[in-house]
């Protein structure tokens, strides 16, 4: 696996980049940059890594992820197969936080943008008003070009930086993942976990795909996500859960052994702890 320090490619003529993606799935693999990242999902649905949080994103999710956190939108498997008709679509900026220069962010004037790039190290999702008013702002950007383009961008972080209706998706700051060898060692453990958290996994398992000894895999784990593996595995599977009792009719007994738990009583203890109703209330509140 190569190393998942991502490179973003700015154009030299370019303080911040803008772009409109039409693609069969988004970038697959765990990664981190130091530039910022907003993100408008159009269309698309899957399973969504920030920091140390997972979820599912669906079209219309809207998200600001700060300087070198890790994060990753893992289309469902209908987008990644050859010759889907499923396109994943997303209006993208990335920008550094000096982008306009250092001087330039710190004067006190903007002492709100600061705080919103302090904010974005716990990862953002963005909300009801705030979300139209930067979809639209967002649409106006990709067609701009010269003053007008760094007027747009900056309006668009007053209007975050000025917002109630944004969201941490991470509980604290994160432990960054600096070294290199770190996000592939990471994105290792991710990918093997989402290829295979329907079936049995054991300790030892993870503990080879990550290169140390069970209890060694266990400590860094916990350092780096912030949580256990266990409880991230639970989170992973529950969260595959979710998705098929909205996408699906399947008896929840099925869906059950499908997401990885080989017991129901197991399976109905957690899924209420981490989502707060029985799956069949779940799929109730969801559906009707």
């Amino acid at each position: 696996m190569k190393p998942r320090l991502l490179k973003v490619s700015l154009q030299p003529q370019q303080s911040f980049s803008v772009r409109h993606d039409v693609v069969p799935y988004f970038f697959k693999e765990l990664h981190f940059h130091p530039e910022m990242e907003l993100v408008y999902i159009q269309k698309g649905s899957g399973t969504q890594f920030i920091g140390n949080n997972i979820q599912n994103f669906k079209a219309g999710d809207m998200i600001l992820v700060g300087s070198d956190v890790p994060h990753l939108w893992k289309c469902d498997e209908q987008y990644c197969k050859a010759n889907t008709r499923f396109k994943a679509e997303a209006t993208v900026i990335h920008f550094l936080p000096w982008a306009l220069g250092e001087q330039f962010f710190n004067l006190p004037e903007n002492h709100d943008l600061q705080k919103l790039f302090n904010k974005a190290k716990q990862g953002i999702s963005i909300h009801r008003k705030t979300k139209s008013q930067v979809a639209t702002l967002l649409q106006q950007l990709l067609v701009s070009t010269g003053t007008k383009k760094i007027i747009l961008f900056l309006e668009i972080l007053q209007v975050l930086s000025a917002s109630t209706d944004l969201q941490y998706i991470n509980k604290k700051k994160l432990p960054l993942l600096q070294a290199e060898k770190e996000p592939e060692r990471m994105n290792d453990i991710v990918q093997y976990i989402l290829a295979n958290f329907h079936n049995y996994i054991t300790l030892k398992q993870m503990a080879s795909v990550a290169n140390l000894s069970p209890n060694a895999f266990c400590r860094y784990f916990k350092l780096r996500a912030n949580k256990t593996y266990s409880s991230f595995l639970t989170e992973v599977r529950i969260n595959h859960a979710c998705k098929l009792l909205i996408e699906t009719s399947r008896p929840v007994s099925g869906i059950c052994y499908e997401s990885g738990f080989n017991n129901f009583s197991n399976f109905n203890r957690y899924f209420k702890q981490l989502v707060g109703f029985t799956p069949n209330q779940y799929r109730k509140k969801y559906i009707e």
